[in-house]
């Protein structure tokens, strides 16, 4: 197994990263009319961020890295069915 096939705590530095700046640009931009979903979704996407910290502190990085993306993942979501207006294709699945 070479290096990319690996859950490495760089990898998870990236990923944390890039969920909470798409955490931070999906709060700034909520659809309107759509702020009670809004809300779930961040939520779900906290909940998982802690979840991350909590596998990181015990050494568990899958679970880790799984929890960042399951974050990730219910940002797209709330991106693909306008939930947040956001355009940052590096951040987001964007249409």
């Amino acid at each position: 197994m070479d290096d990319k096939d690996k859950v490495t705590e760089e990898k998870i530095a990236k990923y944390r990263e890039l969920t909470n700046k798409a955490l931070a640009a999906a709060k700034k931009s909520i659809a309107k009319r759509k702020t009670k979903q809004a809300s779930e979704i961040i939520s779900m996407v906290q909940n998982y961020l802690s979840d991350a910290e909590f596998f990181e502190q015990k050494g568990d990085f899958v679970n880790c890295f799984a929890a960042l993306n399951y974050a990730l993942g219910w940002l797209d979501s709330g991106a693909r069915l306008v939930i947040f207006n956001v355009k940052d294709d590096k951040l987001f699945t964007v249409r």
